[in-house]
């Protein structure tokens, strides 16, 4: 995910209530002061009206980082450190993983195509003769569109010799592959999750910052206060993530206050094994195709707008539980939380009977730097010899159907397709797969490149690619 300054924000707000947190000080009123701290009043790089604007949308992002939605609000004079106290009493996380920041979003005009000032008015005019709608008159020389009547195709942008016509999205609700996210009364964003298939990408594509999720942070760290055993399920992702060995990270996370940290590749060796069975089964049946089970947000999406691939995805629990499973085995008692890349996993961590509470790889980069720690001075901890190789080369495209392939072996012959992320395109051709497609295993990952690009990473992708892949390779 490309690191710009909404992003660094909320960085920043997670790094600040972490350091509060490891300083004993999270549920005093300095946890107010941080919006004034980020938005003194000589601060000239503001972003809305005013700094007490700034400071009234950090304040409220705050909220949503401490796992409240803006609505639960009744009174805005109501501190910071109250919502602490109040998230420190509840019992479980919010229900629905994301919410939008009213304060914060700048409710976006749906006006798709302007006329911008460099329009020459020429005399050829090929805008109007492009437009089929009658939609463009001229006024002083100047273009201008009627709103009424445009249907938005983009014939007189691209007609336009001097581009003096613009497309202008809605960037939340452009980049929602399932139009997820709307427009209220108001002109703000809400969500339906009827509809929603936990991508992400709302999140990543507000310039404003304003989609957030509601974090677990605040639950964990009650659990922490609380002397109970909490333990780290870190997704194979993890690896790309810093540089450093992934002993050596894993070993840094042990060090925030975790009593044991597993990794999740465990459960993608079960998840490999048990999908290669399916899959030889399945054919030997003479089911024509099966899709991979282990991305959330593609079973999501098949759930509620892909019915036509329903009868073809695998059944095998993904490795976030597998790994949930064998953890609860071990530590009947604990916290047992997922550390993973992305919100499709916030929200399978939330369905899972044996998984509790997740973090994501900013929220555990946070905690780091809060903590002060710094992962090449932590202790490398010793890898689980026995992980196959190919299972910590799942968050890349076409790992799991590498794993799955290595236990199939020449019992049948796979014919794979490899679907790297999910667009409003790529939904369309999903739903005519099992019509269309020659291939008789397909590997879908809602994120390009898969979960090295998922909307909570801290790595570049590319770079956490390579860093996986190196893992994977020498792994044995």
């Amino acid at each position: 995910m490309a690191v710009n300054n909404a992003v660094a924000v909320r960085r920043e707000l997670l790094a600040r209530l972490s350091e509060l947190f490891y300083n004993d000080s999270l549920d005093t009123r300095q946890i107010d002061r941080i919006p004034i701290e980020l938005r003194p009043l000589d601060f000239e790089d503001i972003s809305r009206c005013c700094v007490y604007k700034d400071r009234a949308m950090l304040r409220y992002k705050i909220m949503a980082l401490l796992g409240f939605d803006i609505r639960d609000e009744s009174d805005e004079l109501t501190p910071l450190n109250e919502f602490v106290q109040r998230a420190e009493q509840r019992l479980h996380p919010a229900e629905k993983p994301l919410t939008v920041v009213d304060e914060v979003c700048s409710a976006c005009v749906k006006v798709n195509y302007v006329v911008t000032n460099m329009c020459r008015g020429c005399m050829a005019r090929p805008c109007t003769t492009s437009c089929n709608r009658a939609a463009i008159h001229f006024d002083r020389g100047q273009a201008h569109i009627d709103q009424t009547r445009c249907v938005n195709c983009g014939l007189c942008k691209r007609a336009c010799p001097f581009h003096a016509i613009v497309y202008m999205p809605v960037p939340c609700e452009e980049s929602c592959p399932v139009g997820a996210i709307t427009k209220r009364p108001d002109g703000t964003e809400q969500i339906d999750y009827t509809k929603c298939i936990y991508c992400g990408r709302c999140i990543v594509s507000c310039p404003f910052g304003a989609v957030m999720e509601k974090s677990h942070l605040m639950d964990v760290f009650n659990a922490f206060r609380q002397g109970r055993r909490v333990v780290a399920m870190v997704a194979p992702a993890i690896a790309g993530q810093f540089k450093a060995p992934l002993g050596q990270i894993l070993g840094a996370i042990g060090q925030l206050g975790f009593h044991d940290v597993i990794e999740v590749a465990r459960g993608a060796d079960l998840t490999s094994e048990h999908e290669a069975e399916e899959f030889v089964e399945k054919m030997a049946s003479g089911q024509k195709l099966m899709t991979t089970s282990c991305c959330p947000s593609y079973i999501a999406a098949v759930e509620k707008h892909i019915h036509e691939l329903a009868p073809y995805v695998s059944h095998t629990p993904t490795p976030m539980q597998f790994t949930a499973r064998l953890a609860r085995e071990q530590y009947p008692d604990a916290v047992l939380v997922f550390v993973g890349p992305c919100l499709a996993k916030r929200h399978e961590t939330s369905v899972d009977p044996n998984a509790d509470l997740m973090l994501s790889f900013e929220e555990i980069d946070a905690m780091l730097r809060g903590k002060g720690l710094e992962i090449d001075a932590c202790q490398e901890c010793a890898l689980d010899g026995s992980i196959d190789d190919t299972s910590r080369g799942y968050p890349i495209s076409a790992g799991v159907m590498t794993a799955v392939r290595k236990r199939v072996g020449d019992r049948v012959k796979i014919e794979p397709r490899i679907v790297s992320g999910l667009d409003r395109a790529m939904i369309k051709e999903l739903k005519t797969m099992p019509a269309t497609t020659t291939a008789n295993m397909i590997e879908v990952m809602a994120c390009e490149g898969g979960c090295v690009n998922g909307c909570n990473v801290v790595a570049n992708p590319r770079t956490a690619m390579r860093q996986v892949a190196e893992v994977a390779r020498r792994d044995k």
